[in-house]
């Protein structure tokens, strides 16, 4: 048996193996973005199946995101006090159950409810995923894994994308759906067996001071307190609002029927709009990390990206391009969407170290608090404009009128994450002690 490495001599893990347990916690995080988007290009049949209008449809999509934020805050709480292997893994155990709950779904309550459930336990995915980042990789590695634990999520978004609306043709939607359920509870049985929580479990160096497993759970409560006396703490937790907001509400659900309808495009070609949107964002959002670590600077890049995503919005919106030319703006307003992953490290980085668990959840329930209200309230306009048209398979119609009309809360919110950003502390990369 090979011996470990003393304390006295022990060095920090090797690179292969610490992104290798990072990397288990992000395919958690790909799950889950994959369930997140999926019913973008399952919408014909989600409203013909459980007879939906848009408002409905925007409701069943959006119970994911009902419990994916309503366990942020405690997500960030578990994962200081038990450790991010426990809360990954049970997290992929419950998403899981829920994946194969949805795919079963005899009526809409059931689905709601496997919704919810898989909402709920992938919510633990990304702050897991940075905490494990803290402990096995060096500081200035931070930024840049959230980018690419964001562009692991984009993978999972892009295949829910032209690859899902090829296996919803080719075999249905419940048994892809019950095909990721499966691989769901895989990951699980993978993160339980090769994920610790901190190096020292395997006779390594670690970069940040574990919190010990079961601290009361007084102190964990005061801990969220005392987050939420940083200013940054608030402003982070809007900024990126708008910006998740516009690019999920569009490219997890609204996109592809918005483009069928609109542009007349196929169900194929609007789903690779979307995943291009998704695929530009998985590029930026490292891209903006690596160049916000190499700076040393959050707010500027922050700013310059919530501005560009509000500008190029706003062309898409209001002056409905044509078909290239929307691509292209696409893909720009994806990218400029990756600076929020900088709010990730900022979160961390103005609160003091031992609250970066719950600081990173606070930051997420806010990234993802944009689409969960943008999602069914782009689904109420929609339907107050709706003429009395029918597709094909018998789903409501929406002409372009009613959809610029829902398209201008993505505008709205947009501006509020401008100016949350523009209000932030700036922390030069460096953990308040």
């Amino acid at each position: 048996m090979r011996n470990l490495p003393s304390a006295s001599v022990a060095a920090h893990p090797p690179s292969r193996l610490a992104w290798g347990i990072w990397a288990l916690g992000a395919s958690l995080y790909l799950a889950g973005f994959f369930q997140r988007v999926a019913p973008a290009v399952m919408t014909q049949e989600l409203m013909a199946e459980f007879f939906l209008a848009a408002a409905g449809l925007g409701n069943l999509s959006a119970f994911y995101l009902y419990g994916y934020v309503a366990m942020q805050i405690p997500t960030g709480l578990m994962v200081d006090r038990y450790g991010a292997r426990r809360v990954l893994t049970g997290g992929a155990a419950v998403a899981a159950i829920g994946g194969l709950m949805f795919a079963l779904a005899p009526n809409l309550y059931f689905a709601y409810l496997g919704r919810l459930l898989i909402g709920g336990s992938v919510g633990v995915a990304w702050v897991g995923t940075l905490k494990l980042a803290a402990q096995w990789l060096p500081a200035q590695r931070f930024a840049l894994a959230s980018g690419l634990a964001l562009a692991a999520g984009m993978s999972g978004a892009v295949s829910a994308g032209v690859p899902l609306a090829a296996g919803v043709e080719q075999f249905g939607w419940r048994p892809v759906m019950l095909g990721v359920a499966i691989v769901t509870a895989a990951i699980c049985g993978a993160i339980w067996t090769v994920v610790r929580d901190d190096p020292a479990e395997r006779g390594y160096l670690g970069y940040a001071s574990a919190i010990a497993p079961g601290m009361a759970r007084a102190s964990a409560w005061l801990g969220l307190r005392e987050v939420l006396r940083y200013r940054n703490t608030w402003l982070i937790y809007f900024a990126p609002q708008g910006i998740s907001g516009a690019t999920i509400a569009f490219g997890g659900l609204w996109g592809v029927p918005y483009l069928v309808s609109v542009y007349g495009f196929s169900q194929a070609r609007a789903a690779f709009y979307c995943s291009a949107l998704m695929l530009a964002w998985a590029l930026g959002g490292p891209l903006f990390g690596a160049f916000s670590d190499r700076l040393r600077e959050r707010k500027p890049l922050y700013v310059i990206g919530t501005v560009s995503a509000l500008v190029l919005w706003s062309i898409i919106v209001l002056a409905q391009p044509s078909p290239n030319v929307l691509l292209a703006l696409l893909l720009a307003a994806g990218f400029t969407s990756g600076c929020m992953v900088i709010g990730f490290a900022y979160a961390k980085e103005s609160v003091p170290a031992r609250l970066a668990g719950t600081a990173t959840g606070v930051a997420n329930m806010g990234s993802m608090t944009g689409p969960m209200l943008l999602q069914p309230l782009i689904g109420v306009v929609l339907d107050q404009g709706w003429v009395g048209e029918l597709t094909y398979s018998g789903a409501r119609a929406y002409d372009a009128q009613a959809w610029r009309d829902a398209f201008l809360l993505l505008l709205a919110w947009l501006a509020v994450s401008f100016a949350c950003a523009l209000a932030t502390r700036e922390t030069h990369a460096r953990q308040l002690r």
